[in-house]
């Protein structure tokens, strides 16, 4: 199976699920964050993650990202699209945005970031040599474009670039630290790009994300957070990402 999608906040579940028991596979890694559900989207069978696990009980910083990527790439995928919640940062990243970032800026610390740390050269798919992988891109060009021609001839109202901030979490960030953020060249502000989109990359799997942006990042706006505010935005529009993602993973697998 070559897709996967990772769901992040609101998406931890999709439609077609074949079984309610999801494949899990043991990991040099330790545990993933849940098992991986197979799915069948308008006849496409891809492999369903979610990143924070079936009851949202891991945190960002808490995550097993390398179990999470290696468990994947034992299962035959090449291609995901990850799928996370922002806050905004510029001025054209207004909540209800859908973003398709193309770089990336880590601030996150203590996360095991890469495969390559010669504790488990003998592991599948894991180079026996130091690895410096190319991350000038992070998210691939290829998949990327796909995603965006997509997106376009559906008219789907986006944005086709996006520096994403990736901080620390779980707390939301200080108003001094966003300024620092956009001073940075940051346009949103999340939590759980990295290291997902660097394994992706040491395990030479295509990674592109899709990013809502459901707050003004803190500081930005003059009024307050208001998470009731932000779980509408999340429900209502996961919903429509519901409803676009049978086609979207259908035109990755014929035309890509």
């Amino acid at each position: 199976m070559s897709i996967a999608i990772i769901g992040g906040s609101g998406l931890d579940h999709l439609e077609g699920l074949k079984s309610s028991q999801p494949i899990s596979v043991e990991t040099p890694f330790g545990e993933h964050s849940t098992g991986v559900y197979q799915c069948n989207l308008n006849g496409v069978d891809i492999l369903f993650l979610p990143r924070h696990g079936d009851a949202h009980q891991c945190p960002p910083h808490g995550i097993n990202y390398r179990a999470n990527l290696w468990l994947l790439k034992s299962l035959g995928v090449t291609k995901i699209i990850a799928c996370n919640v922002v806050g905004g940062i510029s001025e054209f990243m207004s909540p209800r945005s859908l973003i398709v970032p193309h770089q990336i800026i880590d601030y996150t610390w203590g996360r095991e970031h890469t495969f390559f740390d010669g504790k488990n050269s003998d592991t599948l798919f894991i180079s026996k040599h130091v690895g410096h992988i190319d991350f000038t891109h992070p998210y691939s060009k290829v998949l990327r474009q796909c995603l965006l021609s997509f997106l376009d001839q559906h008219d789907i109202p986006h944005l086709n670039f996006g520096t994403y901030g990736c901080t620390q979490g779980p707390r939301l960030e200080t108003a001094a630290e966003v300024q620092r953020l956009d001073r940075d060249g940051c346009d949103i502000v999340g939590m759980t790009a990295m290291p997902e989109a660097a394994l992706a990359a040491e395990l030479e799997m295509d990674y592109v994300a899709l990013s809502l942006v459901v707050n003004w990042a803190p500081g930005v706006a003059e009024e307050e957070l208001a998470f009731d505010a932000i779980m509408q935005i999340v429900n209502e529009e996961m919903t429509l990402f519901r409803k676009f993602l049978p086609n979207l993973v259908e035109f990755i697998d014929i035309d890509h």
